[in-house]
């Protein structure tokens, strides 16, 4: 697994427009911190208390897993629950997956000093937003729940189903998630790229990393 260490930027004056920060990194306003936003695949990992991890949801789930005693936490983004047997070897086993967004985000998390009898897991994602012959984001919850009781983690939280997309914010230094309901429009983007991924799924070879989001100093992540 490899992983990227980012170095603290500065965000500028909070009267300045919003400043692109790297790939997925912004100067969120409202919320006035560094974000970095992750998509489908995608996870990151801080233990800095000035930087927040954002997503959005649709039929996708979203875990987000703390360790409190050593202020790091850290956030995946997937689209289907199994690793299909086509994808066992070689670049297809991709973050995409829930049984691989999940060991790779708790491994992440213990390589930078998480302890795993404190990680705490929230749960957020899975509505029903995509037509299909079976309910994907029922699936991803379903799974997203199993894996956690099965590995013995802490559920502090879960947020599942229903018919909304989402948009998450979750400060990965506390703990601490809000999440927002999103009214179609706003999401269209969201379940036109999830759409999309469930048709070219045969076609398409992701591979996602584990990007470390920490302080320049040797003290960080």
């Amino acid at each position: 697994m490899n992983a990227s260490p980012l170095s603290r930027s500065d965000p500028g004056p909070a009267a300045a427009p919003a400043r692109r920060l790297g790939s997925g990194r912004y100067f969120n306003h409202e919320f006035k911190t560094e974000t970095v936003k992750i998509a489908l695949g995608e996870q990151a990992v801080s233990d800095r208390d000035d930087l927040m991890i954002a997503t959005t949801l649709g039929s996708c789930v979203a875990a987000c897993i703390h360790d409190p005693v050593r202020g790091i936490g850290g956030m995946n983004h997937f689209m289907l629950p199994d690793l299909p047997a086509s994808e066992l070897e070689g670049a297809g086993a991709a973050a995409r997956y829930g049984s691989v967004a999940m060991e790779r985000l708790i491994n992440a998390l213990l390589a930078a000093g998480a302890d795993r009898s404190r990680l705490q897991v929230k749960l957020f994602g899975g509505a029903s937003v995509i037509e299909s012959s079976y309910d994907i984001g029922g699936l991803n919850s379903r799974f997203a729940l199993d894996y956690v009781r099965a590995e013995g983690l802490m559920l502090a939280a879960q947020d599942l189903g229903g018919g909304s997309a989402r948009r998450l914010h979750y400060f990965p230094h506390n703990g601490r998630a809000l999440r927002r309901l999103l009214q179609p429009e706003a999401a269209a983007d969201t379940v036109t790229r999830e759409r999309s991924f469930i048709t070219h799924l045969a076609r398409t070879s992701m591979e996602g990393e584990v990007e470390l989001f920490g302080p320049s100093d040797p003290g960080g992540t």
